[in-house]
């Protein structure tokens, strides 16, 4: 077994009332591509939000190659090599998309030539070379999702979190989205994919993990997850028995 990159301990985060996380627990290690599914409210996003430093947990922690890096901001979380994408996207529309993946590059380099190259190289690999000098505004949804990924590649990251890669996209381009994640997991980076299409996370995951309430209610290879009555309970539905 491979030491863990990421190692998640018990993290908790209350909103007043509301549990959002409550004692999540578990490690992904390098190269390792994790699938996490739930229902809405699971509190999927939270935790993304509280591995890359979006929110502080109140109890539990998160360590990177054994480091604690709990609560450190963003741009430190980023800076260690975890990388994201956000279930809304967030691109600077009124930049090109070469300018916004820059932005990403920026974090590794000071020098503008390097960046942009660096910026061009992470649009080719997501197939958005030849859009490298349109506007954000005018890319389709499927566009905007790849120039999200492309970013977060400008920041070389060993661990990407992609939050919901083929929601909201037209069916017809989630192959494509698929296939560009398998060839990301191909790289040797490691991965955690959020995502409500079962098909797509029956494709791709090494591993799933299951949330409901903000607990973990399974951690398994794909095919024993959807038949935990848990998940199915909570999640799936009686067709996936």
């Amino acid at each position: 077994m491979s030491p863990s990159l990421l190692q998640v301990s018990g993290l908790t985060k209350r909103f007043g009332g509301i549990i959002a996380n409550h004692e999540i627990s578990f490690a992904v290690r390098p190269g390792e591509l994790v699938g996490v599914i739930g229902p809405n409210g699971a509190g999927k996003s939270t935790l993304f939000d509280l591995i890359t430093g979006f929110t502080r947990p109140d109890t539990g922690r998160v360590s990177l190659d054994g480091r604690d890096a709990t609560g450190l901001r963003p741009d430190q979380i980023c800076r260690l090599g975890v990388g994201r994408t956000f279930q809304k996207l967030r691109p600077f529309r009124e930049m090109t998309a070469l300018e916004n993946v820059m932005i990403g590059a920026f974090l590794n380099t000071a020098d503008v030539a390097e960046a942009r190259q660096a910026a061009l190289a992470a649009l080719t690999s997501v197939g958005l070379g030849d859009r490298a000098a349109a506007h954000a505004r005018g890319l389709s949804t499927g566009q905007r999702k790849r120039l999200e990924l492309a970013r977060a590649l400008a920041t070389r990251p060993r661990l990407l979190l992609l939050d919901e890669v083929t929601g909201g996209v037209d069916p017809g381009a989630i192959p494509g989205l698929v296939a560009l994640v398998r060839d990301l997991h191909a790289r040797g980076l490691a991965l955690i994919v959020i995502e409500h299409n079962m098909r797509v996370i029956m494709d791709i995951a090494q591993r799933v993990l299951a949330l409901h309430l903000g607990e973990v209610i399974a951690d398994a290879p794909p095919a024993e997850v959807v038949r935990d009555q848990r998940v199915i309970d909570a999640y799936l539905g009686e067709a996936w028995r």
